[in-house]
């Protein structure tokens, strides 16, 4: 990222300005345990240079999960989630049902109906 960290198998965007998203951040930090440790979580509070850098849109970023793999792929919104869960043996189960195709649409549409209510109230959008 900004080459003071090493490589990680996963990068999460996360807003830290959310507090859900910082309780999210530390939840699953707690359920992984060890297992979490090549996760590096980027708050990309204050960090469009970065963002805009990588190719993501600050205003997405907001709105979406954003995650970027080893490889240097970045996915976002529920693809994101999805390979977060996927990470830890008591999530995939969930990470596998929010994949199914009847399920994913509607909860894309929910998530993002969620995530912009937030950021309306917050006065961020």
């Amino acid at each position: 990222m900004d080459g003071k960290h090493p490589r990680h198998q996963l990068v999460v965007f996360y807003d830290g300005a959310c507090e859900g998203c910082v309780k999210d951040r530390a939840r699953y930090e707690r359920w992984a345990g060890d297992a979490g440790r090549d996760i590096y979580w980027f708050d990309i509070t204050g960090r469009e240079d970065v963002l805009l850098s990588l190719g993501i849109s600050p205003q997405k970023a907001l709105q979406e999960l954003h995650v970027q793999t080893a490889s240097g792929d970045i996915y976002s919104e529920l693809d994101a989630y999805i390979l977060l869960m996927k990470r830890l043996p008591r999530l995939r189960w969930l990470a596998w049902i929010i994949g199914l195709p009847v399920i994913r649409p509607c909860l894309s549409w929910l998530y993002r109906h969620w995530v912009r209510n937030r950021l309306e109230q917050q006065g961020r959008m």
